[in-house]
């Protein structure tokens, strides 16, 4: 009988520790942080104002985007300076440069893709020419199995 007791006791001190280390409703509350001066950042033991290093925060972000686009930096983006990175992609693909793009030119990667793959030149691929047009991706880094050693070839 007196096991019952233990046991029961022993099952009541832990629910009582867990309810002490987990049961808490009240969380100590942070402070705000306090915004540092120029003057502070300068006196601190961590160096001058200059030594620090800013943040980048969305404005910063935008501007660098705004004045890739604005090559002649006049503070205004024209229709032709945010279509130049779409003229660039046309002109790579306008191969013979008549200023038109025609369907063998916009398909030329799937083209050559397609030669590359038709290994006898059949016009036509079979499933194991098929298959090495497949698009080759990079493992993903959330994988659940590691990768495992290749097994030794058997001889014979």
């Amino acid at each position: 009988m007196w096991r019952y007791w233990a046991i029961g006791a022993a099952a009541l001190a832990a629910a009582a520790g867990g309810a002490m280390l987990f049961g808490r409703s009240e969380r100590p509350a942070l402070l705000p942080a306090q915004p540092v001066t120029q003057a502070a950042a300068a006196t601190s033991d961590t160096g001058s104002a200059d030594d620090r290093v800013p943040e980048a925060s969305a404005a910063t972000r935008e501007q660098k985007r705004f004045a890739r686009y604005d090559r002649d930096q006049d503070g205004k983006v024209t229709r032709d300076e945010y279509l130049a990175n779409r003229h660039k992609a046309f002109a790579r693909l306008d191969v013979n440069g008549d200023g038109r793009l025609d369907f063998d030119e916009w398909a030329a990667k799937a083209t050559a893709k397609f030669a590359a793959a038709d290994h006898d030149k059949s016009g036509a691929m079979d499933a194991a020419e098929f298959a090495t047009t497949a698009v080759k991706r990079k493992p993903s880094s959330r994988s659940k199995c590691p990768p495992t050693a290749a097994a030794p070839a058997e001889e014979g």
